[in-house]
């Protein structure tokens, strides 16, 4: 099948924002600037149909570039074609202030609400107003949805092992993925940078040239640091690049984002500086742009994310026995054909594993140490 062809047989309906963007989720986020405050933002987004949380354990006592990697971080999830709009709620006297993040995502066209505990009342009036202005963000959501193809997708893709079963049929059937979406004229957004720091100079022939200042960047920012996962670390050494990285599908990597950044390349392949520890990782993949994730696990980790939804890839014959309902592709047994037709299904509003049973998990990478 030609890239002509992929854009135009695998189709989905989408939800078109003002920027031109396509959504496959229309979500409130309901965004806790501060760890003091995600508890509050947890009942707000329980009590307003179409509305999510993303607790998380950062915005207090952040020091430099990890303090600006949360806010970029902040501002890139907003951003995400499946968000309608967000509340941001503070505490009021963390480091990083709910009224600046809600002023910087307002100043890049983001729909958005801003509260503080302190500042309205405590607990509560916070909970009250919240809900407040999440259902009036809801309730203005434009709900329809228009015919959208692969070109409009960005999708995410981590794989989160370097299992045998995972290098031999799982890495390959994302990467025959991701190798359709660019054909068709649509983008991936990769994480697992610690295979980059693994096997640089191969890393350095794979790059755009124009991307290598970035990609020197990340490998400056991991020099001398302990690879976050020794298991996919320390395999990647001794594994061909090419085999390191299948599920990237063989591509050239176009762009280099640092976490929390979002891809700019109109087609083509970024990686994105995250771990590939699926929390993580999926999070730094939405901030991207991603409106949809691929996920490869031999061990069929059955998590989600709040703000896109996860399909689940594995080629662990035995988990895939053990864990029918939270694996969404069998590696062994689906082919590329099949695999698209799933992915186009979850982006037309057909819930992946995870979101039929209600699972999610939020996380954002750390810098270094904090207070």
């Amino acid at each position: 099948m030609s890239a002509g062809d992929s854009a135009t047989a695998y189709s989905f309906s989408g939800v078109l924002r003002r920027t031109g963007t396509v959504g496959v989720r229309d979500r409130v986020l309901v965004l806790p600037s501060v760890i003091c405050s995600h508890v509050v933002a947890d009942r707000i987004a329980a009590m307003v149909d179409g509305a999510v949380s993303a607790p998380h354990d950062h915005g207090c006592a952040q020091l430099g570039a990890d303090n600006e990697q949360t806010r970029r971080t902040f501002l890139g999830l907003a951003r995400n074609p499946n968000v309608a709009g967000v509340v941001v709620v503070g505490l009021g006297c963390e480091e990083l202030q709910s009224d600046g993040v809600a002023a910087e995502m307002e100043s890049s066209g983001v729909e958005v609400r801003e509260l503080a505990i302190q500042g309205v009342g405590g607990t509560d009036a916070c909970v009250e107003s919240g809900a407040s202005a999440a259902a009036e963000l809801a309730d203005g959501r434009g709900g329809r949805r228009e015919p959208a193809t692969l070109s409009d997708l960005t999708v995410g893709v981590v794989s989160s092992d370097l299992a045998d079963s995972t290098v031999d049929q799982a890495d390959p059937l994302a990467g025959k993925i991701v190798q359709n979406v660019v054909e068709a004229g649509g983008r991936a957004v990769v994480a697992g940078s610690e295979r980059l720091v693994a096997r640089p100079d191969a890393a350095r022939e794979r790059t755009a040239s124009d991307a290598i200042p970035e990609l020197e960047a990340l490998f400056d920012r991991h020099r001398g640091a302990p690879a976050k996962v020794t298991r996919v670390a320390g395999r990647a050494r001794g594994l061909p690049f090419a085999d390191a990285t299948a599920a990237w599908g063989g591509r050239r990597i176009d762009e280099v984002l640092a976490y929390g950044e979002r891809a700019s390349v109109d087609s083509g392949l970024a990686v994105v500086d995250a771990p590939s520890q699926f929390a993580e990782a999926a999070t730094g993949l939405v901030t991207a742009g991603a409106q949809i994730v691929l996920h490869v696990t031999a061990d069929g980790i059955p998590a989600g994310h709040p703000l896109a939804p996860v399909v689940k890839v594995s080629g662990d014959a035995k988990t895939v026995a053990a864990l029918p309902d939270d694996v969404d592709l069998d590696a062994n047994a689906t082919s590329v054909d099949d695999a698209l037709s799933r992915l186009l299904a979850v982006a037309d509003g057909a819930p992946s594993a995870a979101e039929k049973h209600g699972l999610s998990e939020f996380a954002i990478t750390r810098v270094g140490p904090s207070m």
